[in-house]
């Protein structure tokens, strides 16, 4: 494990047992692992949000909200945490939904510490890209905020493949006007290809634009 790609990373431990919550501590820390442990989900739903990298290492059944009830409410409150079950209790149907449900794993007491240690550089893994994702799609929407009402549509139009002399036509402007807008929108977007450009576009849910709502 790259203990360096682990350094302000936290963990946060949903046990009600706590010498299993101070044993687990333990060897998180061991490993560079920021911790945060919670006896229950309820104490854990009230510390949110936690905006950085990290996983949660969550036992199946505990007083009050159990596990896979806690991982219903995370998905349903956006909490994009990965989830690796530690559990003495892990029956097929429960242990199927909540992998159907997005858990990374799920891991039977006592398990091997370096089991879990490895289940916890994955997630962290898969979190960190995750994360890195999200940061992107908001950089782009933030370029694409910058466009003017026109330069949107020219922008939809050239993803679309149309030509500045096409474009011009579908917009009822001329062709050297079409290529302002059009370098404006790559200089604010930051891009100087059509193909980059396209991917940007998609990746925030941008399609081409319908001709026949072109106006």
């Amino acid at each position: 494990m790259d203990k360096t790609n682990a350094i302000r990373r936290t963990i946060f431990i949903i046990d009600d047992d706590e010498d299993v919550r101070r044993a687990l501590g333990r060897l998180m820390r061991s490993a560079g692992w920021a911790v945060e442990s919670f006896p229950d989900a309820q104490e854990f739903l009230l510390r949110l949000p936690y905006d950085d990298v990290g996983c949660v290492l969550l036992d199946m059944q505990m007083p009050g909200m159990t596990g896979p009830e806690l991982q219903e409410r995370m998905h349903a409150i956006g909490v994009s945490l990965p989830i690796i079950y530690l559990t003495g209790h892990a029956d097929v149907p429960t242990s199927i939904s909540v992998m159907k449900n997005g858990a990374m794993d799920i891991l039977l007491k006592p398990a091997a510490d370096d089991l879990v240690l490895e289940a916890i550089s994955s997630a962290i893994a898969r979190h960190a890209s995750i994360k890195d994702d999200d940061s992107k799609r908001v950089e782009i929407e933030t370029r694409v905020s910058r466009l003017s009402l026109r330069e949107r549509e020219v922008m939809q139009l050239v993803i679309g493949g149309r030509l500045n002399k096409q474009i011009a036509g579908d917009l009822g402007i001329s062709e050297k006007t079409v290529k302002a807008h059009r370098a404006r929108v790559m200089e604010k977007l930051e891009t100087r290809s059509v193909a980059e450009l396209v991917r940007m576009c998609f990746s925030v849910g941008i399609e081409p634009r319908a001709l026949d709502s072109v106006q």
